[in-house]
């Protein structure tokens, strides 16, 4: 039990976001003993991801703001005279302005139940040990370091440039991208390892249809099929994260389908913006001298760092000012700017933007013919993947288990141990903690940053083409000068993120209001909010626009790019994790992680690939062990649920 932990570890981490869930992979990977810990009863953090039944309850209990009860004092008696705590926060503040909306009728759906939820949630606030992780990880280690780059088509940035840009021929069907243990049983030990191929023109329907009427009802019956991240991002084929799962092997236990499209809001329209070479020349919304105008300068931006004359004059310029002296046409200034580079028109200077640029076509090719993965079940898969890999590796886990204070010797100045709320003492030689722990009187000197979110679910795509299973990555300029781009990701059904017939859509952007004041100028242009019909025809099409069934808005705190000397009286042995920052990739989460990590062991390398299984010597009579019983399918089905212990797991 959670009650009868050991008194000793190597290191204990608080919290379950993904820099953290990093962490504690990377040192139980290299025999560190880990205790992991988390007040939630899920985990993730600000990382998570939800049912649609589970989303309600975390918006109730953020609205809620309840006032954290007085604790028993009983935890200062283990306070020797020679120490001094510093005491933790109960009460989670990264969270505002949460409000959600519905703009369809509720009332058929007051006695509507979700399909297969249980009636009483399992208890979680056990410890949770290696042992059956390691059952359902025996024979594990032999799987390809190129997990992620097997089925993908790998591209040198030179054939890019002088060649085709895509990975699969234009009208090709779209390769998915996905190792993943489709299932895992807690209880039963079980993984499975497929490697899925799907045809995105085999799940396609007739877009031009009616698209049905989805009911309130109809959407909290099917809440396991959702799964609502609560940050929005992506991964690029060749970013940190990419490099990491491959590298550690963590890949394994996930599954990822590319995005397939990249879209551009522009003159009141979304439009879809060419990417590989082929997109390019098959483009009608270019002329033939636009067309060669882009591939010249996406040709340069790969090998920029080779001509500093060319824009050695700019540097202090922004990189919208130094698009403007290329004899680009306003049309190809503002794909690159927003779609391409994806950077601020006012703030990033030109060295940013060619930088970005050739970040993004690096990525290109890797997997498909945008730079983009996202994986099934939504990004909160990714931090409990790198927590199964700790606990493969011997570390323990216990989640709705709080932590009092640190204890720290007054001599040091170093942390020796946490007390839990058991009243247990539990000593370490490192403590990492999430920012959201930590009290009012540790942060007085920080002044945050906020990020608006809104997720909403839609009827429609907001570009219908004749596949209906797109992933998207939409940028929205700045409605006005001085506000935020606003990135938009839509996800369809076969991301196992919502139900068939509706889309999830995340909106993201930096605060400079409360998230709905943010947004909502934003999501009226893009989607209807209300029972009115409105039409495109206003803005050069004749199509409806999708419309928008329920809709949630909130403020989540941004912590990163904090300097660790910012905190008041923060011992040099505890490491604090910032949560989720307002890039559209995790790159700062692995740096931030890896750092850490090798301040704390320099000499270890932060997570190495696994053993191979031929070098490992097995106790007994030197048999090899069975077949650990691979399933392998080349095109299983994407849409139906998975078993509902598994799928469970997902949300919980």
């Amino acid at each position: 039990m959670a009650d009868n932990l050991p008194s000793e570890f190597d290191v204990a981490v608080i919290g379950t976001g993904l820099p953290e869930s990093i962490i504690a992979a990377a040192c139980s990977r290299s025999g560190q003993r880990v205790l992991h810990v988390d007040l939630r009863s899920y985990y993730g953090g600000n990382w998570a991801s939800f049912s649609f039944s589970g989303l309600l309850s975390w918006i109730k209990e953020k609205q809620e703001k309840t006032e954290v009860s007085e604790e028993s004092g009983d935890w200062r008696k283990l306070i020797l005279e020679t120490e001094e705590a510093i005491s933790l926060s109960k009460k989670d503040t990264t969270i505002q302005h949460v409000e959600d909306v519905c703009y369809i009728s509720q009332d058929s759906a007051e006695d509507v139940e979700e399909a297969g939820a249980l009636s009483k949630l399992p208890d979680l606030g056990g410890s949770v040990t290696n042992e059956t992780a390691q059952q359902s990880e025996k024979g594990c280690l032999a799987l390809d370091k190129q997990l992620l780059g097997t089925k993908g088509c790998e591209m040198s940035p030179e054939t890019i440039a002088s060649n085709d840009l895509e990975c699969t021929p234009e009208g090709e069907d779209t390769e998915v991208i996905s190792e993943r243990e489709s299932s895992y049983d807690a209880t039963s030990g079980h993984s499975t390892l497929e490697i899925e191929k799907t045809d995105n023109a085999s799940t396609t329907e007739v877009s031009n249809l009616e698209p049905k009427k989805i009911t309130y009802s109809q959407i909290v019956k099917e809440g396991r099929r959702f799964n609502i991240d609560l940050v929005s991002k992506v991964l690029y084929s060749r970013g940190l994260l990419i490099d990491l799962l491959i590298k550690s092997n963590v890949s394994r236990y996930a599954e990822f389908k590319n995005a397939t499209r990249i879209l551009v809001f522009r003159e009141g329209k979304v439009e879809q913006v060419p990417c590989s070479r082929a997109d390019v020349f098959n483009s009608k919304q270019l002329t033939m001298i636009e067309k060669r105008m882009l591939m010249k300068f996406l040709t340069f931006c790969l090998e920029y760092e080779q001509h500093p004359d060319e824009y050695q004059d700019y540097k202090d310029s922004t990189f919208s000012q130094y698009l403007k002296t290329q004899k680009l046409t306003p049309n190809l200034q503002h794909f690159i700017l927003h779609s391409i580079a994806m950077v601020s028109e006012s703030d990033s200077n030109t060295t940013d933007g060619l930088k970005a640029t050739k970040k993004f076509l690096h990525c290109l090719g890797r997997y498909g013919n945008t730079p983009f993965l996202f994986p099934l079940y939504g990004q909160g898969e990714i931090s409990q993947c790198f927590c199964r890999m700790c606990a493969v590796f011997g570390g323990t886990y216990c989640l709705r288990h709080s932590i009092q204070c640190l204890v720290v010797d007054k001599e040091s100045g170093r942390c020796k141990a946490i007390i839990d709320h058991f009243g247990q003492r539990i000593s370490a030689n490192y403590f990492v903690v999430e920012d959201s722990y930590l009290s009012e009187e540790t942060c007085t000197n920080i002044c945050y940053r906020q990020i608006s979110r809104a997720v909403l679910i839609t009827d429609q795509s907001v570009l219908k083409t004749q596949s209906d299973q797109q992933i998207s990555v939409l940028t929205v300029p700045p409605v006005e000068p001085g506000q935020p781009v606003v990135y938009v990701i839509e996800l369809c059904s076969s991301t196992m993120t919502c139900m068939k017939g509706t889309y999830l859509v995340h909106l993201t952007c930096s605060s400079t209001k409360t998230a709905k004041e943010d947004l909502e100028p934003v999501i009226q242009k893009l989607f209807i909010l209300n029972d009115a019909k409105e039409t495109e025809s206003e803005n050069g099409g004749g199509l409806e626009k999708p419309r928008v069934l329920w809709a949630v808005y909130f403020n989540m705190r941004d912590s990163a790019g904090i300097d660790r000397n910012s905190y008041d009286s923060l011992p040099p042995n505890v490491y604090i994790c910032s949560g989720p920052d307002c890039a559209l990739g995790n790159d700062y989460a692995v740096k931030q992680a890896e750092t850490i990590f090798q301040e704390m062991f320099p000499k270890e390398e932060f997570c190495p690939p696994p053993p191979n299984p031929e070098d490992i010597v097995y106790d007994g009579d030197g048999t090899q062990p069975e077949d650990p019983g691979f399933s392998i399918s080349p095109e299983p089905e994407a849409e139906p649920l998975p078993e509902e212990s598994s799928t469970e797991e997902h949300n919980e």
